[in-house]
């Protein structure tokens, strides 16, 4: 379906869209819906499955999710059949650059400098994610809560 709407999955919800007993959980788990009734291309990339695992395999005393290597591993294969694939490539890796020092990206924002690099690249311009803050300084990027998905926000 090359026409529908592509929404980049930040790793936050990839995290906890399998996870029942997070709290964001039934919000994340609605918007997901509501994208898939739309017909909406729900995307991911080796870095946020790569950010996934590594928060997954992380105790929660350590800020992680604590998961056990067969739910890990269930959860990333329904990431690699049910969502789309966006590829690295050096013309992603050209506009991360780019990105960096266009707005002088520091410490592990540059991890979501990334992200938007890989959205130019691909012409994703929707992402989802509980952290809408941190992609505000991207143009062009229609950065959404899961909870703006289920309630949208009316428009002026």
């Amino acid at each position: 379906m090359p026409d529908a709407a592509a929404w980049l999955l930040d790793t936050n919800i990839l995290l906890r869209m399998g996870k029942g007993d997070d709290p964001h959980h039934p919000m994340i788990r609605d918007a997901l819906r509501a994208l898939v009734a739309q017909g909406a291309r729900l995307c991911f990339t080796s870095q946020t499955l790569g950010e996934f695992w590594n928060a997954s395999t992380r105790q929660r005393d350590q800020n992680g999710f604590g998961l056990s290597t067969a739910e890990r591993y269930r959860i990333a294969r329904v990431i690699e059949r049910d969502f789309e694939f966006l590829p690295d490539s050096h013309d992603v890796h050209d506009r991360w650059r780019q990105l960096l020092v266009a707005h002088e990206v520091k410490g592990v924002q540059v991890h979501d400098a990334r992200l938007a690099a890989s959205m130019y690249v691909h012409g994703v311009t929707q992402l989802l994610t509980v952290n809408v803050r941190d992609f505000k300084r991207f143009t062009g990027l229609r950065v959404v809560h899961p909870a703006d998905v289920v309630r949208p926000t009316p428009q002026p």
